[in-house]
């Protein structure tokens, strides 16, 4: 594995919208070696990072469980979609 040097190491450190991206991507799959220690890296110095992750992580299993119990027509409202995007858009800019 190639080793990270301190550009790397600060794009990783100060980039959420990758960190939200790797920590989705590791609660429906898998990834790779490299992508868990960038992880490590950026939710060691970032408190909202680690916040979603765990917020994320809660959605997530209620939703398998609906989706287990048989739910199968839930769809959330466009409007409410697209509200929900801009905030989490500008949530992510602030950072």
């Amino acid at each position: 594995m190639k080793e990270l040097n301190e550009s790397e190491l600060k794009k990783i450190a100060y980039n959420c919208r990758k960190a939200t991206f790797l920590i989705e991507k590791q609660q429906i799959g898998q990834i790779t070696q490299r992508e868990k220690i960038e992880l490590k890296i950026h939710l060691a110095g970032c408190s909202i990072c680690v916040t979603f992750m765990q917020q994320s992580a809660v959605i997530n299993q209620m939703a398998r469980k609906l989706f287990t119990a048989g739910y199968t027509e839930l769809k959330l409202d466009d409007g409410f979609k697209e509200q929900l995007q801009k905030r989490i858009n500008t949530q992510l800019e602030k950072n």
